[in-house]
């Protein structure tokens, strides 16, 4: 039976046809939909981590118990994770490991365009990339075995387009794999410096066998066209390249991308006249392709930046334009993005930006409050750097800075990692004043539960992590929970915090509007007693625009959250039911 899959769920159909028995992940796009698809499979047993060496260490422990298991993760998640990842390169395996990661050309939803695999390399292991949904279940598959049979943890690497495109994937019977046998093996998994030193060895061994191997699998394959032009590319690239240069050029579709088949590139580059090498990121092909000595075009022809497109080959190979196609000659309205209507975490912003205060910031639908006209987040860089990055600024500036200062993060951001963070602050003798944005869920990639929300992945009930009580059992005793719609109140709780001679935590609570369980009802309306102060539309609401010299609110947009109603100070917006 055949079926149209995502690229993601494809590699999750993959690990049940594999036999997985543990998968362990946190939520990351463009990956999340994997570990979300395999909830479906109840014979895995399925988890969110609090963060991706959590959820790594889950799986190299279920591996090492001799069962076939999975962590999924986007690119930015495996620099979290790189710590196990590389120790788990020299343990090796015991039932099948394969750690699948999603990199984001483009930024769609990222702070970097991270190349993944560099640390194919770095690690020394082995990368498998697909270029469509079928592959994606099938690579998945021969992953599982290809661990196992040469002892080795090996990365699927997937990309935005290859996880978010659908095609059609041949569903077969799962394979029931029994559980590999447990020995106690302290030479072999136990990484002390004298075990460690030992295992290298066998680590380089192995990168042999896998060198021999690349060259004989059917994982990478030769299309032979004509002897003019060769392309050597991969993933999404391949894709672009046959689009745009269809049968007018040969290709070297490379699936096992590292390590690389040099006697099968030599061979290939030979029998052209011209080779070119198509990848998106990073040169990584092309400059282990020159150190072996074959000439090839690369990144002088292509863009390291960014997805590339049929178009963008199709003028870089043959020097043609792109296809005739239709155009529309008005310009296309710019929709930025912005915070949902009723969204929790807009009077949080409101309020700091009010205030005038430094808002060191984290990565989360919160981020969102640096775009205009909040315009409140002064930096962002990583899950958890918000509350350790505030300590290193108010320690660099001083008592006085410090009372014009504030971190904000998520509660799932929090627990992923913020918690050291804040042991940190205390720890340092730090007076600094986190603001933790408690909305219930971990919004940014679609509503995962989290140690905070008291679910499972499966939605079972479970324990709840208190944060009030956790903050407290760090050494923070000034904590406050306050509701972040409650303007004047918040306002009056983070002055009177940012002005304490010790750390402080505020709470800010209030679930995410999109929840079914948040029951807004109504909308809001702007009576003829309006001012046009403007003042509302500082809040960025989506539901509020101007039409000429007058502030209207959407309806079909307004959810009725009431965060304008309480904003206005002459009473001229009202809610109605």
């Amino acid at each position: 039976m055949k079926q149209l899959l995502l690229g993601n769920a494809a590699a999750a159909r993959g690990a049940y046809e594999a036999g997985v028995t543990v998968a362990a992940s946190y939520p990351g796009t463009p990956s999340t939909e994997i570990t979300e698809s395999i909830v479906q499979y109840e014979e895995i047993y399925a988890e969110w981590a609090p963060n991706e060496k959590v959820a790594a260490e889950v799986a190299i422990g279920a591996s090492m118990a001799g069962a076939r298991a999975m962590s999924c993760m986007k690119h930015v998640g495996m620099n979290v994770m790189a710590d196990p990842m590389f120790t788990a390169s020299y343990t090796g395996v015991n039932g099948g490991l394969v750690f699948c990661v999603a990199d984001d050309p483009g930024m769609h939803s990222s702070q970097n365009e991270q190349d993944s695999r560099h640390y194919a390399r770095a690690a020394k292991l082995m990368m498998l990339e697909p270029a469509d949904s079928s592959e994606c279940k099938e690579f998945t598959r021969m992953a599982y075995a290809l661990s196992e049979q040469f002892d080795t943890p090996v990365i699927l690497r997937l990309s935005t387009r290859i996880s978010h495109s659908q095609g059609l994937v041949e569903l077969q019977d799962r394979e029931e794999v029994a559980l590999k046998p447990y020995e106690k093996n302290i030479a072999k998994n136990v990484m002390m410096p004298g075990n460690a030193i030992k295992r290298h060895v066998v680590v380089e061994e192995r990168m042999q066998k896998l060198l021999a191997f690349a060259e004989t699998t059917e994982l990478n394959k030769v299309e032979l066209n004509n002897d003019k032009i060769g392309v050597i590319t991969s993933g999404a690239a391949y894709m672009y390249a046959k689009e745009a240069l269809g049968d007018r050029v040969s290709y070297l579709k490379l699936g096992m991308v590292y390590p690389l088949p040099d006697v099968l590139i030599r061979d290939f580059a030979a029998k052209h006249e011209k080779v070119y090498v198509i990848e998106e990121l990073d040169p990584v092909f092309e400059e282990h392709i020159k150190a072996l000595g074959v000439e090839v075009i690369g990144k002088e022809a292509f863009t390291l930046l960014g997805e590339y497109t049929p178009a963008m080959i199709r003028k870089a190979v043959f020097g043609e334009e792109a296809f005739a196609h239709e155009t529309i000659d008005e310009a296309i309205p710019v929709r930025p993005p912005v915070m949902c209507a009723g969204c929790p975490h807009r009077g949080t912003f409101y309020v700091l930006k009010k205030l005038g205060l430094v808002v060191s910031g984290d990565i989360g639908c919160y981020t969102l409050g640096a775009v205009a006209p909040l315009a409140s987040v002064d930096t962002t860089v990583c899950m958890g750097a918000s509350v350790s990055g505030a300590l290193g600024m108010a320690k660099a500036r001083g008592p006085e800075f410090n009372k014009k200062l504030v971190a904000v993060i998520g509660d799932s951001t929090f627990m992923h990692s913020g918690i050291t963070g804040l042991v940190d602050i205390v720890y340092n003798k730090g007076n600094n004043t986190v603001i933790i944005l408690d909305n219930s869920i971990t919004g940014m990639t679609g509503h995962q539960d989290n140690p905070t929300t008291g679910y499972t992945i499966r939605g079972e009930e479970t324990k709840q992590v208190n944060l009030v009580a956790l903050c407290k059992a760090v050494g923070v005793e000034r904590v406050v929970v306050a509701d972040p719609f409650d303007l004047k109140h918040f306002e009056e709780v983070v002055k009177a915090e940012v002005e304490a001679e010790e750390p402080s935590v505020i709470i800010a609570q209030r679930p995410c509007a999109l929840l079914k369980t948040v029951k807004y009802t109504g909308h809001c309306k702007i009576g003829d007693n309006c001012k046009k102060c403007k003042l509302c539309m500082k809040l960025g609401c989506p539901a509020i625009s101007q039409k000429g010299d007058d502030v209207v609110i959407d309806v079909t947009q307004c959810n009725g959250c009431g965060l304008c109603v309480n904003v206005c100070p002459f009473g001229a917006i009202s809610k109605e039911d």
